[in-house]
């Protein structure tokens, strides 16, 4: 299918530039513009990406300014400070707040009907400041939200019961974050319930198990973050698949970040979106300890945010 899309990316660090690069590969968009503070980062970023357009797909990678999201379809914002070593994603609230509050009236100045795409972290707090200042309808300011942790899910547990990622079907919801909730309780592979699968194939099952996919879905920022210094391959295949179901209007079930009444902040659920950002919420089957779990993610969420006030 023949389209001419333009993405913008704000913010040319780790994950900004991987994000592009997925982008090239995956053949996302035909113009992405990348768009830093430090320009001289951003035009060797888009001539580095560039140059790999010969051997994937002809897209046009220039660095510009915010004028230069005029007509973007989808405008992603990486910028801001970096999780440290030791440090959780809240603990990057007040210094990403900051940046946020500069570069989020200049995408709308520029291009009031692009969808925002918030990859920063803490993302569901900076979800929840970008629809604050956009002021734009609900549904066209989206964060990754839980969609990179929901990946996750799927792959340990594919690795364990030994399928391909694909028949996997499970979701990551809440807080991106320590407080996130798996789960399993409507989790499948080929559509049947975890536990059944690996009961007709002869596999381990048992809590365990589970506890320890849990664990490692938590904690796989922090190993990667203390043994390479960032996470970036990860989130930017997903930003360029998430980007690709709003330019395609594909209409996929991706467990964004948006605000829920319910809440009064942002958190991952699973929801429908497409070519005008997110179109509805899917709504979960969780049993009682999920929804017990799922609410404290958010009570964490609310007096995150509180300290903004």
């Amino acid at each position: 299918m023949e389209f001419k899309v333009k993405v913008a990316i704000i913010g040319t660090g780790f994950v900004g530039a991987s994000a592009g690069y997925a982008m090239v590969l995956r053949n996302s968009c035909r113009e992405l513009v990348l768009i830093d503070t430090n320009r001289a980062k951003a035009e060797a970023e888009a001539s580095d990406i560039q140059h790999a357009t010969p051997l994937s797909h002809a897209v046009r990678v220039y660095a510009g300014t915010y004028g230069d999201i005029k007509g973007a379809k989808v405008v992603i914002i990486t910028a801001g400070t970096n999780q440290r070593s030791g440090e959780t994603r809240l603990d990057l609230i007040g210094r990403n707040v900051e940046v946020f509050n500069v570069i989020v009236p200049n995408i709308v100045s520029a291009e009031p009907n692009a969808i925002i795409l918030v990859a920063t972290n803490p993302v569901d707090i900076l979800t929840t400041v970008t629809e604050r200042l956009a002021g734009v309808p609900h549904g066209q300011v989206i964060g990754s939200g839980t969609t990179l942790d929901t990946a996750r899910f799927r792959t340990l547990v594919a690795e364990h019961v030994g399928v391909d990622s694909h028949h996997v079907h499970g979701y990551v919801v809440g807080e991106h974050g320590d407080s996130e909730v798996v789960v399993w309780s409507s989790a499948t592979v080929a559509g049947m319930p975890i536990k059944n699968f690996c009961m007709a194939r002869n596999i381990d099952w048992n809590d365990d198990i589970r506890l320890n996919i849990t664990e490692n879905i938590r904690t796989a920022a922090y190993k990667i973050i203390q043994g390479k210094g960032a996470t970036y391959y990860g989130i930017g295949a997903v930003l360029a698949h998430i980007t690709e179901r709003i330019v395609r209007n594909h209409r996929a079930i991706l467990t964004v970040s948006a605000t829920i009444d319910q809440y009064n902040v942002a958190l991952s659920l699973p929801r429908l979106v497409g070519g005008n950002g997110i179109i509805s919420e899917i709504g979960l089957s969780m049993n009682e300890e999920e929804k017990i779990l799922l609410q404290s993610s958010a009570d964490v969420l609310v007096n995150a945010l509180s300290t903004l006030l």
